[in-house]
């Protein structure tokens, strides 16, 4: 006891194996009193009551798979049985990478049951971060889905000893590999045994609400990503407040299943909330970020949503592209109708009257634009894990689609505060109020912290980010900046991402880029610099159409070129535009509107230059939720940022670039 700093094992701990005491509530209204349980204790009881509800389903070759809620939870024990045929031991981990699918779930749970612990892997990691996340969580058994992926842990699997084995999901697994590649069925009749199946019903009856039950790697946007803990109980609890304070109906949701699952996002909307209401799943194709997402909506009719910024901003300008093709009255009644429909979301929002004209417009145009896109049952809308512009939030509310902003990390098992709906509910441009039962204050330094039963139970095998980022109270620190009014939260920036100019001036960047991108519509990235200088410089980047990879092209998007015919450019590509002069005046136009609303002239935008290519996860310029990795960015540009400071970057006119 005598090496244990202050709070472990009381408010955290590093160590996977300890069960870490629950932040019960004393007062019985409080959600925080409610009675712990475990994943699997949830499980069972869903399977018990609703054995033949549809738990998931997948169209393959053009046919629908289903899943029922007890087909489900028996192939989820016979893949833990499986687990133990192969020696796999409690707290042992399991490392998952695919998109998603039935059998990402499957081996989620299935781990679980076993006593195991669950690394799910971004499918865009390349084999180093693979390898990585394989190492850290001491993985003894790999499950991945085809041969792409496999192919990145047999790269680098010589320096994964504890490896046992591997399980490929999809495809014909290779037969001559360093270690034994099981295919998915192969792999399951492991699990028939009696034995293994009496070993898994042992092991699940033995874990506690506070025993770990998965970790969520973080997006290392300044590092090294961290493995952050969650217990039983913060996964649990969450998924029950949240689906009340949601209104959410037993064995009446749909989810689709689309974002990726080692994010806390996906964990808590698509396997864990729906598990325990007896929700379906109903999973995308691969390609849904790249455009087939919407026909998944369509046929789905999912009644809950969640969506990072960037699917309901590519949504947006879908929506805006078919819109400019309307003319004449057809263009009039739109435009009135979105009109009505942002004064008309207000409204609701303040519980005043609405708008004359709401029902028309709502059978005109709202109604018909909710069944195109397959949210005419959607309920809730969410959105999370980044910022998202105010220019987004206000069109979908002129549609009478209003999203939710919420605010959450993996370290609070997703969300800690959100907007609902209601009147007095939802403040746009906030990211809403603490869940019921939880805790969020802003510190001296304007950092926010959180404590509560959603609060994770450590960073493994990490003491020293663990302990400094809890404190004497139990409050987490998260890292992020904000103010608080009326319980609501707004988020100012990261203390990570502040920069200090050579003034000493503390600026937020994320603010300044954010009014970028609202002035300009058209303007994909733009990243503030300038730490430790004497004034602030950025780097500007278009929107362009991704590949099937979803790496950047030169094909610039509607919005990007409707910005360019604004600045009078007659230009059809990136290249055209990056040559093209009245694009640079269009720009320099409107960073100086947006320095016009700066707190201070430390908060100016004094120069900018153009990238010829867009951020980009592939290149590691983005994490997988499109989080910026602001200091691999600024290594990256060094030579550009540098010819920036030191006015050596030359216009296709052949004047520098100053403002």
């Amino acid at each position: 006891m005598a090496n244990l700093l202050p709070g472990e094992n009381v408010f955290w701990t590093v160590d996977p194996t300890f069960e870490l005491p629950l932040r019960i509530s004393n007062d019985p209204k409080s959600p925080a009193s409610k009675a712990p349980f475990t994943v699997i204790e949830a499980f069972k009881k869903t399977v018990k009551q609703y054995p033949r509800q549809t738990a998931m389903k997948i169209k393959r070759d053009g046919k629908w798979l289903k899943w029922s809620y007890s087909r489900y939870f028996k192939q989820c024990r016979q893949f833990g049985a499986a687990l133990v045929k192969v020696g796999l031991q409690p707290f042992q981990g399991v490392a998952i990478i695919g998109f998603n699918s039935p059998e990402w779930f499957i081996a989620d749970f299935g781990t679980i049951f076993a006593g195991g612990i669950v690394g799910g892997i971004y499918t865009t990691n390349g084999p180093e971060a693979c390898h990585y996340v394989a190492d850290h969580c001491e993985a003894r058994v790999i499950v991945v889905e085809n041969e792409i992926h496999l192919n990145k842990f047999l790269q680098v699997l010589d320096r994964l000893p504890n490896v046992q084995c591997i399980v490929q999901y999809t495809g014909e697994p290779p037969k001559d590999t360093p270690v034994k590649v099981y295919g998915w069925k192969e792999f399951l009749d492991l699990g028939k045994g009696v034995e293994q199946k009496a070993e898994v019903d042992r092991r699940m009856s033995a874990q506690k609400p506070g025993n770990c039950c998965t970790l969520i790697y973080t997006s290392g946007t300044t590092g090294s990503p961290k493995a952050v803990m969650l217990s039983h109980d913060n996964l649990t609890w969450t998924a029950s407040v949240c689906s009340d304070i949601f209104g959410v109906k037993t064995a009446d949701e749909v989810a689709v299943s689309y974002l990726p699952l080692s994010h806390i996002a996906a964990q808590m909307m698509d396997v864990h909330a729906p598990m325990m209401k007896a929700g379906t799943v109903v999973f995308a194709d691969p390609s849904a970020l790249r455009g087939s997402l919407v026909v998944t909506l369509q046929e789905a009719r999912p009644t809950l949503m969640m969506g990072v910024p960037r699917v309901w901003e590519k949504i947006e300008e879908k929506m805006k592209d078919i819109g400019r093709q309307n003319t004449g009255v057809k263009k009039m009644i739109g435009d009135w109708a979105k009109d009505v429909g942002l004064r008309g979301s207000y409204a609701k929002i303040k519980g005043d009257s609405l708008p004359w004209g709401w029902w028309l417009a709502d059978t005109m145009v709202y109604s018909k634009v909710r069944a195109n896109l397959g949210l005419d049952r959607c309920r809730v809308k969410l959105t999370g894990a980044a910022p998202i512009k105010m220019q987004t939030l206000e069109y979908f509310m002129s549609l009478d689609m209003g999203l939710l902003e919420m605010y959450g990390l993996s370290e609070t098992a997703g969300p800690q505060t959100v907007n609902l709906p209601g009147v007095g509910n939802n403040r746009v441009g906030t990211v809403g109020r603490s869940l019921p039962g939880i805790e969020t204050k802003i510190s001296s330094v304007g950092e926010i912290c959180c404590r509560g039963r959603n609060t994770f139970m450590g960073y493994m095998k990490n003491k020293k980010s663990t302990s400094k980022d809890f404190d004497d109270e139990g409050f987490f620190h998260t890292g992020d900046l904000g103010k608080m009014s009326d319980g609501f939260l707004s988020i100012t920036g990261r203390i990570k991402e502040l920069i200090i100019t050579a003034g000493g001036e503390n600026v937020p960047p994320v603010l300044i880029e954010d009014k970028i991108k609202t002035e300009m519509p058209g303007i994909s990235n733009a990243m503030v610099v300038g730490d430790r200088k004497k004034y602030l410089a950025c780097l500007i980047s278009l929107k362009t159409e991704p590949d099937e990879a979803g790496d950047p092209t030169d094909v610039l998007t509607p919005a990007a070129l409707e910005m360019l015919a604004a600045a009078g450019s007659k230009a059809k590509n990136l290249k055209e535009a990056l040559a093209d002069p009245l694009i640079y005046d269009f720009i320099d136009a409107g960073i100086a509107a947006v320095n016009e609303t700066a707190t201070s002239r430390a908060q100016r935008v004094s120069k900018w230059a153009f990238l010829e290519k867009d951020f980009s996860i592939s290149e590691g310029d983005l994490t997988p939720t499109m989080k910026l990795k602001r200091s691999k960015v600024t290594t990256k540009y060094e030579s550009l940022i540098n010819k920036v400071y030191n006015d050596e970057i030359v216009r296709p006119t052949g004047i520098r670039a100053k403002l």
